[in-house]
Order: structure tokens, then C-alpha cells, then sequence
């Protein structure tokens, strides 16, 4: 259940607070494969799993930008702004990949509200999302988002 805000500018009294965590995904050879092919990104260490078993990793890992991808998938799972006439995605910010996400993980979205300020006719808010790894210290990926909300 995602956290909801009735207005944009309730956003405001949440900054520097965690917001949620969404369901887990398992990130399964296909999904990999179907990246690599909507990317053209068909480097062994994602595609071919009887290489990438000797490889570095042990095992194919998804693509730094499939997880950091999923992020459009888990923060609707996290937060709901409501009252808009629209929401849109303004771009992002210092994105790293700290660790590899091997196939077969699980993983989530984990976000904290890091600002939010008035723009022209809304309200821009920046969202730290970590793609959490199931059993894992760090996370797959660390990303900055930035959201404007503009209400109806």
C-alpha cells in the first residue's frame, strides 16, 4: 500500500522522511534477456549463462539501468500523490550502481522524500530510491528521482 498524500504540497511536511518499501520482484533470466534485447546490450556476463557461471560474478547479473529501469515500477507501489491533473517525470540525479544484482535475486524499491520545492504552476519533489537486493548489504542501485506534481 503506498504512502498517500492528498495534495502535492502535503509533500512538504514529509521531507527527509522514509517512505516505503514495495513488493519484491524476482529478476529471472528472461527478464534480463528481454533488456538485453529491447537495449541491444548482449554482453556475456547478462546473456550467457554458461560463461558468466566462470565469470566474475558467479552468475548472469542484470543491467545496471534494468534496475535502476524498475524504479518505475516500484515508486507508484510506494507513493500516491493525489489531487493532480497531472504528474510527471522530471528526470534524475546521482545514480550508482553499488552492487551487482545477480539472476535469480529478489528485489524492491526502498525510497526517502530528500526535497521538495514550488516550481512554476506545482510542486518538484526529489526521491532517493535504493533497489534493495534480498539478502544483500548494499543495493543494486541508488537513484535520485525528481517528480513534478501539478495540482488539478
Amino acid at each position: 500500500m503506498p504512502r498517500i498524500f492528498d495534495t502535492p504540497m502535503a509533500l512538504f511536511d514529509a521531507v527527509g522522511q522514509e517512505l516505503g518499501v514495495s513488493d519484491w520482484v524476482l529478476l529471472e533470466q528472461d527478464r534480463i534477456d528481454q533488456f538485453a534485447e529491447a537495449t541491444g546490450d548482449h554482453q556475456w556476463i547478462h546473456v550467457d549463462p554458461v560463461k558468466a557461471a566462470s565469470g566474475p560474478f558467479g552468475a548472469c547479473i542484470a543491467h545496471g539501468y534494468l534496475s535502476l529501469s524498475l524504479v518505475n515500477l516500484f515508486l507508484p507501489q510506494i507513493v500516491e500523490v493525489r489531487g493532480l491533473a497531472m504528474g510527471v517525470n522530471y528526470g534524475c540525479e546521482r545514480v550508482r550502481f553499488p552492487a551487482v544484482v545477480r539472476v535469480g535475486s529478489r528485489v524492491r524499491g526502498s525510497a526517502q522524500l530528500m526535497a521538495v520545492e514550488e516550481v512554476k504552476g506545482g510542486v518538484q519533489a526529489t526521491i532517493r530510491v535504493s533497489v534493495e537486493i534480498d539478502g544483500e548489504a548494499r543495493p543494486g542501485c541508488v537513484v535520485d528521482t525528481i517528480s513534478r506534481y501539478y495540482p488539478a
